[in-house]
């Protein structure tokens, strides 16, 4: 069952391990079948050498296993609140990629500084508020979704498609679990530039709002015309 997402979701935990985002069996990676409302994700634990398609878990909605003899990643409860809250989300990939969580550490947003951000990211990459000690002791995982969501209130979540988790690291999505980990890789990329640029110039003026959107939306979007048709 599901043959083609557990290919594609470790196709994008693989790409997460490659690119460097992820060491030893930090992270994760999954995707979701809308019309089975299925999701597959990584084991917990699992290193990624050894990682095969059959070993990915595939759960439900709730979190319920249906497929698999490994128990899947601890951060299910995070990806899950975000396919539930975001319709168009077909991939979530989380790291603790060193520059991406920096900013998280530091529980500051990346700003927008220049086109190479804007042509994957509108906007600056926002952080959400800490979690309560309650919030923590409690459904730890599922809180971290909700405080995304709950940051997301106003921003559509496939035209910023990546959030910083206070004191804790990224997460990224896309419409395929594909296009999550590739957010990540980019994600990682920005968060790096705009270190350089702030500790060059720590007045760095965000990127105009016109140039923003002229370089977001020559990729994305009814307009865009960037790449092959």
């Amino acid at each position: 069952m599901l043959t083609a997402l557990r290919q594609e979701v470790l196709e994008a935990n693989l790409e997460l391990f490659r690119r460097g985002l992820a060491i030893y069996t930090f992270g994760n990676a999954s995707g979701i079948s809308r019309d089975k409302g299925l999701v597959v994700i990584k084991p917990s634990g699992a290193p990624y050498e050894s990682m095969k398609a059959e070993d990915l878990v595939a759960t439900d909605l709730e979190g319920r296993v249906v497929e698999g003899g490994l128990r899947p990643s601890s951060d299910l409860p995070t990806h899950l609140a975000l396919y539930r809250a975001f319709p168009a989300l077909g991939g979530v990939a989380h790291t603790h990629s060193a520059c991406a969580t920096a900013w998280a550490q530091a529980g500051r947003e990346i700003p927008c500084l220049g086109t190479t951000h804007a042509d994957c990211f509108r906007g600056p990459i926002p952080v959400t508020a800490p979690l309560s000690p309650e919030e923590i002791q409690t459904d730890y995982e599922l809180n971290t979704g909700r405080a995304i969501v709950k940051r997301f209130a106003g921003l559509d979540p496939m035209e910023m498609r990546a959030a910083l988790v206070a004191g804790h690291g990224p997460f990224c999505w896309g419409a395929s679990a594909s296009q999550a980990a590739h957010n990540a890789v980019v994600l990682e990329e920005i968060a790096r530039i705009a270190y350089w640029t702030v500790t060059l110039d720590p007045a760095a003026a965000p990127l105009h709002s016109t140039l923003l959107d002229k370089h977001f939306f020559r990729k994305h979007g009814r307009g865009a015309y960037y790449g092959q048709r």
